[in-house]
């Protein structure tokens, strides 16, 4: 049977709170984020339709913190345990198999595709801050590099926290539940 020590069990847990609380900071901030998108897309409707005007600047602010929303919020979203996850025979098995499927699902899936987003996303968002690249609409944001990399941003808090998940299962595969 697989034992986790005490020792490197204490800096386990310091690693995963360090990294829970890190996502919490993110998980406020996207809050923020939300009620400024809901504030702004009203704003907008009420422009458009109200008083017939737009601005397209206005516009990509919505889709950008639409997009900050989404990708920055994901790592909270797998902490808080409000993923997808297909729990038919999951929610009936031990918390020690619990542990099992979440480490083997982080470690087969989570990692391997979020470190490919990361590799591949890495050079899309350098070339884009190389350029300073802007939105292609006459009118909208000039930060069209700071969208891009939201996604390795995504991708290296999704990573931070499927360590962190694992950090937090490993303890429960010491239970004698099978």
């Amino acid at each position: 049977m697989l034992k986790v020590r005490a020792l490197p069990s204490l800096l386990y847990q310091r690693c995963s709170i360090i990294i829970n609380q890190f996502n919490d900071l993110l998980c406020k901030l996207v809050s923020w984020l939300t009620l400024l998108m809901v504030l702004l897309v009203f704003t907008i409707v009420v422009l458009r339709y109200g008083f017939n005007l737009g601005w397209i600047a206005m516009q990509e602010s919505a889709l950008y913190l639409h997009a900050m929303v989404f990708l920055l919020g994901a790592a909270h979203t797998l902490k808080a345990d409000e993923h997808v996850r297909v729990d038919i025979f999951y929610r009936k098995a031990s918390p020690r198999r619990q542990a099992w499927v979440d480490i083997l699902g982080t470690l087969l899936l989570l990692i391997p595709v979020n470190l490919y987003i990361l590799i591949i996303s890495w050079d899309y968002a350098a070339k884009s801050w190389g350029l300073l690249e802007g939105s292609g609409e006459a009118g909208g944001l000039p930060l069209v590099f700071v969208l891009k990399s939201l996604i390795p941003l995504f991708a290296l808090t999704m990573l931070l926290q499927g360590i962190a998940q694992i950090l937090t299962k490993l303890p429960l595969l010491n239970t004698g539940e099978h």
